[in-house]
């Protein structure tokens, strides 16, 4: 056991409290990995109040990137001094994993929410007693964090790791929803409904992919902003009148519409505005219990509604094209970031509640 410095999750609803925990040493195919920095994300709020069944206390974070200093007797595809970022992980073993599709793995829930490795032994412990780690495979609002060589992507050296961690999860699931699930032909509408750092990764896919009527729908008048900076053709404050105005500017409907918000009422809009044969795809983590109504008709038309997981992506090789794309000027999600001291983790979650931030970044440690 080694002793690092984490934000540890005390119970629901409360602050982030910095302290010392112990980490086990990797075993079998797991990496140990110096935290550069690590992204906030709202799945890591939505644990904190307990929205998603992580039990607590638990050091939270899946946004990590770092080194890796150590690596198990079982790894053969990482090596110590590797940069890495790290993502959801998953079995390897199941259908979905063989069939390519790792992110719907059938272990997702009990590997990246657990709170322990699959044998049910604990990486963490706190005080003598063991916590919840493992989360996502990493468990990153630390100094130092085990992950596996399935969830640990090698990124080029030359790029500043603290920028990446946003990839493993949020920017990839913006970006990813579009690439990946939706596809979009050249010339075809989108409504993006949330501004935050998915929904901005997502006007940004939709430029590289050519859409052409790139709608961004929020609150708050700096996203809209930011949002007509990275690719949106019409940012529009979002209000009762939304779905009328999609409808006209986007000649009577969008083909594609991304929800990011996860409210019901958001929702029901994101699939009014589609036209015949429209699709609409949910990425946002609900209230337990929400539900929504839908008229009928509102489908009948070839219309479909669905959800999707982190952008429906193969990382090992979605991230390194992201930062392909990062380089060439073609998708800039560095514009989405502000960097926070380790120890500033509760103003940057209040300030990602609160809109102020769009994408906070914990830097933790040097390269």
């Amino acid at each position: 056991m080694t002793d690092i410095k984490a934000a540890l999750t005390p119970c629901q609803g409360g602050a982030w409290e910095m302290g010392s925990v112990a980490l086990d040493e990797p075993r079998g195919d797991e990496v140990l990995v110096r935290i550069v920095a690590t992204g906030v994300c709202h799945t890591d709020i939505s644990v904190r109040d307990q929205h998603l069944p992580v039990q607590l206390p638990a050091v939270l974070g899946h946004e990590g990137a770092g080194v890796i200093e150590q690596v198990g007797p079982d790894v053969t595809t990482l090596k110590p001094g590797d940069h890495v970022v790290l993502t959801m992980t998953h079995c390897g073993k199941c259908d979905q994993c063989v069939a390519g599709h790792t992110v719907y793995c059938d272990q997702i829930m009990p590997l990246n929410f657990g709170g322990r490795r699959q044998d049910g032994t604990a990486t963490l412990t706190h005080e003598g007693h063991p916590i919840s780690g493992c989360f996502f495979g990493q468990s990153s609002f630390a100094t130092h964090a085990l992950a596996s060589e399935r969830n640990a992507v090698r990124v080029p050296s030359d790029v500043d790791l603290a920028l990446l961690g946003p990839l493993g999860c949020g920017i990839q699931t913006g970006a990813g929803t579009v690439i990946n699930v939706l596809k979009p032909q050249m010339g075809s509408s989108i409504a993006i409904f949330g501004a935050g750092a998915v929904g901005l990764a997502a006007v940004m896919a939709a430029k590289v992919v050519g859409c052409t009527t790139i709608i961004a729908v929020d609150l708050h008048e700096n996203r809209l902003q930011l949002a007509r900076e990275l690719g949106a053709t019409h940012a529009l404050k979002a209000g009762t009148d939304t779905v009328e105005t999609i409808r006209e500017v986007s000649g009577g409907g969008v083909h594609y519409a991304i929800d990011t918000t996860a409210a019901p009422a958001v929702i029901r809009q994101s699939v009014d505005v589609l036209r015949m044969r429209g699709r609409c795809i949910l990425v946002g983590v609900p209230k337990p219990g929400a539900e929504m109504t839908l008229p009928v008709m509102n489908l009948l038309f070839g219309q479909s509604i669905g959800g999707a997981l982190e952008g429906e992506a193969t990382p090992k090789t979605f991230i390194p094209q992201m930062i392909a794309l990062w380089r060439q000027g073609k998708f800039p999600f560095d514009k989405l970031i502000r960097f926070y001291d380790f120890d500033q983790i509760n103003q940057a979650v209040a300030d990602s509640e609160s809109g102020a931030t769009l994408k906070p970044v914990l830097r933790i440690g040097a390269v």
